[in-house]
Order: C-alpha cells, then sequence, then structure tokens
C-alpha cells in the first residue's frame, strides 16, 4: 500500500513508499482510510521533537488522525464489523493515518458521527479528545467557570471554545481581527483582537487557560488567572505527570527542573501549572460523536488536499496559512 512514511527525523523526513498492509492483532480492527487530518503534533513527531520520550524507529507511518471504513477485525474484537464507519486517534507509537490502511487497537476506535462526511470526522478526534481530556479531567472546568483559550481560530481552540461553552463556561478567546466573528459564532463570550489589544489588560479571575502559543504567552496568562486557577499548555515545558503518561517515570526529575520555573510562577500568584498531552480513547471518542450528532459541536476546516499532496499540506500547516483543520483525502 502507499503510505507516508518519516524515512528519517528531520522537515526533510517525510517521503511516500509501498509499504505492506498491516495486519490487524487480536484486539486490533483494519480500517480503510478515507481522510486524514493534519496536526502540529505531525510536524514535531517528523521533526524528532519527541524521540527521547516516542521511541518512533524510522522508517514509521505519519499520521494521528482519521476517518474510513473496518475491513476486517482481531478475533477478539467483537464491538465493531467489517463495514462500520470508524474515526480515531490511533495512541503513541501506533499512529500511521497518512496510509492507505492502518490497524489499531478496537479501544481507540468510534463509531463516526453518522452526521458528518469522512472529511469532517477526520478533522475530529485529536482535537476533540484534547478539548474534553484538558477541561473535564485536567481542569475538572465547573459551570459558571472562566476559561481563556488562545488561538480561539485554529484547530484546536475552536474546538475548546465549543466544548468549554456546552459544559457552561464563559469563554474568552484571542484572534486576528480577520477571524473575531468566527470564534463569536462558536460561541466565544468575550474576543480579544491581538493585534490592537492585550489580553492581560482585558482580562483577570479566570479559572482556566488554554495555551498553546508558547512559553512567553504562557507567562502572561498566569497573570490573568484567579488564585487557584489553572493554566493548561500543550507546547509549554512539560512536567513530572507527563513523564508517568508516557511510561517513562524515571524521566520525571527531568522534567520538573525543564518545567520548574513556570510552576514556580503559578505558585507565586496562588495557581497552577499543568502541561498536557492528549490520549487514545475510544470510548471519550464515542461520547464526543453524540455531541456531533446533535449539533452541538462541530468541525471546523480550513481546506482538504488529495492524498498525493500531503506534504504540500504539512507545509501549508507550518506556514501558520490553516484556519481551522486540513485534511487530506483518498
Amino acid at each position: 500500500m502507499k503510505a507516508f512514511v518519516v524515512d528519517h527525523y528531520g522537515e526533510d523526513g517525510l517521503e511516500l513508499a509501498d509499504i505492506p498492509t498491516p495486519t490487524p492483532g487480536r484486539n486490533d480492527v483494519l480500517v480503510d482510510i478515507r481522510a486524514a487530518s493534519i496536526n502540529p503534533l505531525d510536524k514535531m513527531v517528523r521533526n524528532g521533537e519527541f524521540k527521547r520520550l516516542l521511541e518512533y524507529k524510522p522508517p514509521f507511518v505519519l499520521g494521528h488522525d482519521l476517518a474510513g471504513v473496518v475491513t476486517a477485525v482481531g478475533e477478539d474484537v467483537h464491538e465493531f464489523e467489517v463495514g462500520d464507519e470508524i474515526y480515531a486517534r490511533p495512541r503513541d507509537l501506533r499512529i500511521g493515518a497518512f496510509a492507505e490502511a492502518i490497524a489499531i487497537d478496537a479501544a481507540d476506535v468510534a463509531r463516526k458521527p453518522g452526521s458528518l462526511s469522512f472529511e469532517q470526522a477526520a478533522a475530529v478526534p485529536l482535537v476533540a479528545l484534547a478539548a474534553w481530556q484538558a477541561l473535564v479531567e485536567t481542569a475538572d472546568l465547573q459551570p459558571g467557570q472562566k476559561v481563556l483559550v488562545h488561538a480561539g481560530a485554529g484547530g484546536l481552540g475552536s474546538t475548546v471554545i465549543q466544548v468549554a461553552k456546552h459544559l457552561g463556561a464563559f469563554v474568552a478567546t484571542t484572534a486576528h481581527t480577520k477571524d473575531l466573528d468566527k470564534v463569536q459564532a462558536l460561541g466565544a463570550d468575550k474576543v480579544i483582537d491581538y493585534t490592537t489589544q492585550d489580553f492581560t489588560r482585558e482580562l483577570s479571575g479566570y479559572d482556566v487557560v488554554l495555551d498553546s502559543l508558547g512559553v512567553a504567552s504562557l507567562q502572561k496568562s498566569l497573570t490573568v488567572l484567579a488564585r487557584g486557577g489553572i493554566a493548561i499548555s500543550v507546547v509549554g515545558p512539560p512536567d513530572p505527570g507527563f513523564a508517568k503518561q508516557i511510561g517513562q517515570p524515571l524521566l520525571s526529575p527531568v522534567m520538573y527542573l525543564m518545567s520548574r520555573k513556570i510552576r514556580a510562577q503559578a505558585k507565586k500568584l496562588g495557581a497552577r501549572y499543568s502541561f498536557f498531552f492528549m490520549r487514545a480513547d475510544g470510548n471519550q471518542l464515542a461520547h464526543l460523536a453524540s455531541l456531533y450528532d446533535q449539533q452541538i459541536l462541530y468541525p471546523v476546516l480550513d481546506r482538504t488536499f488529495p492524498f498525493e499532496d500531503t506534504p504540500e499540506a504539512m507545509a501549508y500547516v507550518e506556514r501558520g496559512k490553516a484556519n481551522g483543520k486540513i485534511v487530506i483525502t483518498q
């Protein structure tokens, strides 16, 4: 089958290759991939930014999000059958959405929302799981609390806004002038135009901040938190909890040192800091599918690319052009 594999770590490491079609294990489903989406995580994995934490060994197939049709099931799989339309974010070390087929642990799979096309469904798993886990599990968000979401027009931010509103929060977000109407339509209660406004002058007393921009933004975000609030970053320094999550507790001291400064800053302000890295979860995807089918949530797509143009789609995302999710189709 055709697949885009990371032949070696680096910006030029993604190559089209012919590889064997995978064979599903006892607990797996084999999926004919109809669409996959691109995430910043794909660039980070391709460039080797996680190579000491997630031990991918080149060559390996890239891609973290997909939707498709089940073509075979392992002997211990009873909840899916051939012909089921599914969507998934395969677990770490078993990714591979930029291909014609993939074998996925059935625990990571859910039936595709019936109201969504394959292209729309492929845009959902990673960002929807990230939004749900960050707000529900990490932040324990309660109705009436205040949430600041940075980059609200992006693939992750646009989903976090919707999930936070569903959970009953008051939501503020930062966005470019051209995207103000878009984030308001998503449900944002207060919108900060970052080209003309400083969010630290406009906001205060927030219970949760979700940052996807970097350390500078994260440090500023701490100042708008209420005492007891939490700053969650998907790009900031990893903390000791992340070492445990990925099954490498020996790295906890390293991550303690890496995050010491930001954690100390948060503590001084009476707040907390948490690095966030989402995990695969088919049961949560099944719940989220019901929210999409009820039109409580909806995917935000920028554009689609044909499968053979996957490198161009990656480059489009890396140039910061995407205003929503980028999807590759087969």
